[in-house]
């Protein structure tokens, strides 16, 4: 028989307070606010919460848990920030080679009226 290897009992979540299973966001949350989102990362990084648990408790899709990382990763929290999504994604976005000629065009044309 294989033993499952034990979990924390809980670990330090992303305000700097105590993190453990029955702190987390209940299963029916529908208000995914910052604080919601770093606490079940962090939960599943921590090993208090297995992936594939969280993501069956919160329902989940792995794009929508691996987003929240990767936002994490590269813009802290305020990357969870729903109307910082929009920002990111426009900031990622690449231009293909006839959209930057035709949005640097059209500021140089700017340019030369002044």
């Amino acid at each position: 028989m294989s033993e499952r290897p034990s979990r924390p009992n809980g670990t330090i979540g992303p305000t700097g307070k105590s993190l453990t299973v029955e702190s987390l966001p209940p299963p029916d949350t529908r208000r995914w606010v910052i604080r919601r989102k770093a606490e079940v990362v962090a939960a599943v990084h921590s090993g208090l919460l297995g992936l594939d648990e969280a993501r069956e408790r919160y329902r989940l899709s792995a794009e929508e848990f691996l987003n929240w990382e990767q936002l994490i990763a590269a813009h802290g929290l305020r990357g969870l920030q729903v109307t910082r999504l929009q920002q990111y994604r426009r900031s990622d976005r690449v231009d293909s080679p006839a959209q930057r000629l035709s949005r640097d065009g059209m500021s140089r044309d700017a340019a030369d009226r002044d």
